[in-house]
This record gives structure tokens, C-alpha cells and sequence, in this order.
């Protein structure tokens, strides 16, 4: 299936991106700068001294000359040791600092990215950027780039010291410069794009890891296993060539550096030999001449080939730019609060992808403090609509209002105030379970939150944790139930206290034994709330003030439990299935009201 991924930014947002992010730690950058450069001064020193002592030799200078070079040699050698070693510290710092920051605000975005954008991107993309995109950029900040800096500085001051031994020597140095030059303009504008498909390719054969994992009950109960892991080979396979063909171009990058290495050193030689032979420059000079150039060898092997690492950190950075730039939401301007409790959805229409329409002209009105359920076949869009009531999707036309107030127009905060949704999929976070309550309402009371779970009927199973409400669940904690995991969230939602409730199959994931206890719990929970219930057991209809029957999208019934199932329509038919499906005594009490 093709997705829309989040976007990539292009080399010049990304360039401003980073530029802006030196200059808000310019202190930070000029400190590097400075340390660098001492560094790289300090290793030049040991050529200098060499092309004295050779000259010094020549000249039949006493012995002793071997210990004042030998002072220069070592006193160099330690200042650029600790010099190298503060360099590559503050460059970590530095760049560990714009990474930490980077990540964040990635995070940060993505979290307030509305629904659609992300159905269509995929979680694995997402989850791609901020897991493999900030590891191949936190390997390019902490090995990479203090190389690379401490390599263009060497470079730099390397062919001024050539320079100044005798201008002439330096321009036979600078003869490699154009070489060096082709052979980056003719690697990078190949390499570019195939470490973007690189990057690509991860997050294609991510999202289908992610898909099947998720989906691990249903491949196994369909037999989908063949026909799963054969995406995720070809998905391996696209990523594997990508990545041999970029290492083939590498390889050939490498053999036009080596070639201007040649040249720059030839150079410097034959043009050294005959500066020498005409008296302008000496042996000596020559000799730290043709020094300071081979030491080049490694550090510009260094630049270049650290192009590689560059060039990948450099694709995932810009996988990251391109989520932190997206346009903010826009915020609607103040307008009047919600005058009361009502929710209305009026002539609703919507399409996930612009061509197949999933509602049409959907209306229906949930008075204050009324409980009306949504039933219908799957795929009918009950979830699509809750999604549009609760604010998370936007209609195509149509309007969903709160107390008479269009959602669009609702700031964000307030539109959280007014309205909860709980879903079917529900997530316990990892930590002690009081934080995982207080997510819903930050600073809230021990005893408040245990009365939260009292309501929920979820008190006692959390009082017979070994640490209560210290426990730690989630990842890595104390497992709970899907019944238990519902119960939370049902105790957050009365820890926000919204006026409007929305519950999406909330009680699908109980399991029969538990069904009847948890739809007592999110009666509690709702009770005195606005209440648009997406009803998978038919029980927790039955008990609602209204409810709307959707089919393919259109609304078909509307009306309370006794009188669709008089009217014999569509619920009726559902009800009968439903009846058959479950004990008897139990769907006739849960549809009276009985305990």
C-alpha cells in the first residue's frame, strides 16, 4: 500500500535549520572553533620542525640541534593531545546538545499532528524518524563530525603553513584542491538520493514490522504469515540493494581521492626540486613541505570518506527537519464558550483519501447528559463519527458543534476540557500507576485519584497491588489486564471530568468474562456526562437513552432500544444475532437496566 510520508526537507531548509541552531549556541561553536584551531596548529608544528632540523643538518649544525627539536616535537605533541581531546568533547556536547533539542521538538510536533496525517504516514515512518534517523545522527555527531572539523582545520592551516614556507610550494599543494573538488561534485549529486532511498527503505520495511506485530493475532488467525514475512523480504531486499549501490559508488569515490592525492604530492616534489636547484627554497623546506602534505592523507581520507556518514546523517536529519518544519495547526481565534453540554453533528460527510467517502450527511444531536450509543455493522464509520465529535478528524462538509460551538473553533485547551474520547486500543504508560492517572489531570491528590478509581470499581484490584498506587505498570512493569487497562483509562477520564464523553468500543477488549463489570464501570464513569457511546456489545446499546443505527456510512434508525427492536429494522436484526451470541438472562437484564 502506498503512504503519504511526513515530509523531507530539502538541503537548503536543512542547512538553515542547522545554521540557526549554531548561532543560538554561538558561544558553544566559537569555543570549539578555538580549541580546533589550537589543535591543528599544534600538529603543523612537528613538519616545521623538521624541515629546520634537516636544513640544520645540512648545515653541520652541533648534535645538540636533535634535543631543542626533540622539546618542540613533544611539547607540540601534548598540547594537541589535550588540545584534540577538549575539541572532540566540545563538539559532542555541542552537537549532542542540537541533537537532544532536535529530538524533542520531533517528538513534540508529532504529538500534536492531527490524526489523518499520521494515518497516512504510518506509524513505522514516525517511529523510523525518531528511533533509526536519531541514531544514525548521534553516531555522525559523536565519531564523524569532530573528525571531520579537526580535519578541514588541519587542511586549512596545513596549506597556509605550505604557503608560507614559500608561496610557490603552497600552489603545487593546491593543485590536489580541484581534484579533491571533482571528486566530491561527481560523488555527492549520485550518493545524495540513494542514502535518502536508504533512509526510505528503512521506514518502508519498518512500517510493515510495525503493522505485523500489532496485527500479530489476526495474521496468525487468518494464516497471513507467508504473504507477511514475503513484504517484509522484499521490503529487506530494496533496502539491501540501495545499499549495496551506494557502497559501489563509495568504492569509486574513493579511487579518484587516492588519485588526487598522487597529483598533490607529485606536485609538491617536482616543483620542490627545481625551487631547490635554483636556490629559491631550501631542502629543509622543501622536505616540511612535502610532510605537511602526506599528513593531509589521513585527515582529508578522513573528510572525505566521512562523507558517507555525513551523507546518511545528513538524509535522516533531514527526515527530522521536515517533521519539526511542518506548519503549526492553525489556532482558531477566540470566540464564544460552549453554552452547554449538547453535542452536534449536522450533515457530516468524510473521505480518508479524497475519493472513497466513508459518511454522508450524518446528523444526529446528543442532548446534555444523554447517553446515545452508535451501532452498526463494521465499517459502517461509527469510529470515523466519534473521531469527528471528539475533534480529531475534520469533516469534508458538514459541522460538529459543542454546546452550539463549531469543534474548528474550539482552542485546543478548552476543546480537551469539553471533550474525552477513550478508545478501544488503550495504552498504559510506563511508570508507577499514580503518574499514569495524573496524565489525565496533572497535580491531582492520591485521594482524589483513589476516588477516581473507586468509581470505576477499580479500587480494589489496585489496593491489592504490592505498592498500590506506587506500583510500576506498563513496559517493563506490572502487567495488567485488558479489563484493568480500560478501568484506568475510565478512571483518568473521571480525573479530567470533561462534560462530553466519548467512549469507541471501549469495553471491546474485556473479553465476556469481564464484559459485564467493565460497561458498569464506563456507566459510572459517564454518569451525569454527555455520552456518544461506539457500541461493540449490543448489552451497553441496550441501556443508552438513544440509539443511531449507522449502515455504510447513513444514518438508518434512530430511536431507544424497545422501540427499534419493535420497529424490526436493522437494529432488530442485530439485537436477534446479538441475543444469540450470549446468554439469554443476562442480554434481557442489561437491556431493562438490570444488575
Amino acid at each position: 500500500m502506498t503512504r503519504d510520508l511526513l515530509p523531507i526537507a530539502g538541503p537548503g531548509r536543512t542547512g538553515a535549520w542547522l545554521w540557526r541552531e549554531l548561532r543560538a549556541h554561538r558561544f558553544d561553536s566559537a569555543a570549539t572553533l578555538l580549541v580546533g584551531l589550537i589543535a591543528a596548529a599544534a600538529a603543523i608544528v612537528p613538519a616545521y620542525v623538521l624541515g629546520y632540523l634537516v636544513d640544520q643538518v645540512r648545515a653541520g649544525a652541533e648534535p645538540s640541534v636533535i634535543v631543542r627539536v626533540t622539546i618542540a616535537v613533544v611539547a607540540a605533541a601534548v598540547l594537541g593531545g589535550i588540545a584534540t581531546g577538549f575539541s572532540t568533547m566540545l563538539i559532542a556536547r555541542l552537537c549532542g546538545r542540537i541533537l537532544a533539542d532536535l529530538r524533542e521538538r520531533v517528538v513534540s510536533r508529532a504529538l500534536t499532528l492531527p490524526t489523518p496525517v499520521l494515518e497516512r504516514a504510518g506509524k513505522g515512518d514516525l517511529l523510523s524518524r525518531v528511533g533509526a534517523d536519531v541514531a544514525t545522527i548521534g553516531q555522525a555527531v559523536t565519531v564523524t563530525v569532530p573528525n571531520m572539523v579537526a580535519s578541514v582545520l588541519l587542511g586549512v592551516l596545513s596549506l597556509a603553513a605550505m604557503a608560507g614556507i614559500d608561496w610557490r610550494l603552497g600552489l603545487a599543494g593546491a593543485v590536489a584542491v580541484p581534484a579533491y573538488g571533482f571528486a566530491l561534485r561527481w560523488y555527492l549529486p549520485r550518493s545524495a538520493p540513494g542514502y535518502a532511498a536508504h533512509r526510505e527503505a528503512i521506514a518502508e520495511r519498518g512500517q510493515l514490522l510495525v503493522d505485523s506485530a500489532q496485527g500479530l493475532r489476526t495474521v496468525h488467525a487468518y494464516q497471513l504469515e507467508r504473504r507477511h514475512l514475503a513484504e517484509i523480504d522484499v521490503a529487506s531486499a530494496k533496502a539491501r540493494d540501495v545499499s549495496v549501490s551506494v557502497f559501489a559508488l563509495f568504492t569509486r569515490f574513493v579511487g579518484r581521492v587516492n588519485r588526487a592525492e598522487f597529483l598533490g604530492l607529485a606536485s609538491i616534489l617536482v616543483f620542490g626540486f627545481v625551487l631547490v636547484e635554483n636556490g629559491y627554497v631550501t631542502v629543509g623546506e622543501t622536505s616540511a613541505a612535502a610532510v605537511l602534505f602526506h599528513r593531509l592523507f589521513n585527515p582529508i581520507g578522513v573528510l572525505l570518506f566521512g562523507f558517507d556518514d555525513i551523507q546518511a546523517g545528513g538524509a535522516s536529519l533531514a527526515r527530522l527537519v521536515g517533521v519539526v518544519d511542518l506548519p503549526p495547526e492553525p489556532t482558531p481565534p477566540a470566540g464564544p464558550a460552549p453554552a452547554d453540554a449538547s453535542l452536534e453533528l449536522s450533515g457530516v460527510d468524510f473521505s480518508y483519501d479524497g475519493t472513497a467517502q466513508v459518511l454522508f450527511g450524518v446528523g444526529l444531536r446528543v442532548e446534555p447528559g444523554q447517553r446515545v450509543a452508535l451501532v452498526g455493522s463494521t465499517g459502517a464509520g461509527k469510529s470515523t463519527l466519534a473521531l469527528i465529535a471528539a475533534g480529531s478528524l475534520t469533516p469534508t462538509a458538514g459541522s460538529a458543534l459543542v454546546g452550539g460551538v463549531p469543534v474548528a473553533s474550539l482552542p485546543p485547551d478548552e476543546m480537551r476540557r469539553q471533550v474525552a474520547i477513550i478508545s478501544q486500543e488503550t495504552h498504559v504508560f510506563a511508570g508507577p500507576l499514580l503518574e499514569d492517572l495524573r496524565l489525565a489531570r496533572p497535580g491531582a491528590s492520591s485521594e482524589e485519584a483513589e476516588e477516581a478509581l473507586r468509581t470505576v470499581d477499580a479500587l480494589g484490584w489496585v489496593s491489592a497491588l504490592a505498592d498500590g498506587l506506587d506500583t510500576v505498570v506498563g513496559e517493563g512493569g506490572h502487567e495488567l489486564t485488558p479489563a484493568q487497562a480500560q478501568q484506568l483509562a475510565l478512571a483518568r477520564l473521571v480525573l479530567r471530568d470533561p462534560a462530553i464523553a466519548i467512549l469507541d468500543e471501549a469495553t471491546a477488549e474485556a473479553g465476556s468474562a469481564g464484559a459485564r463489570a467493565l460497561e458498569e464501570s464506563a456507566a459510572a464513569a459517564t454518569r451525569g456526562r454527555t455520552t456518544l457511546v461506539v457500541a461493540h456489545r449490543l448489552t451497553q446499546a441496550a441501556s443508552a437513552d438513544r440509539i443511531v443505527v449507522l449502515e455504510h456510512g447513513r444514518v438508518v434508525e434512530d430511536g431507544s432500544h424497545a422501540a427499534l427492536v419493535a420497529a424490526g429494522g436493522r437494529y432488530a436484526e442485530l439485537w436477534t444475532a446479538w441475543e444469540g451470541r450470549v446468554p439469554r438472562g443476562y442480554a434481557t437484564a442489561r437491556a431493562t437496566g438490570g444488575a
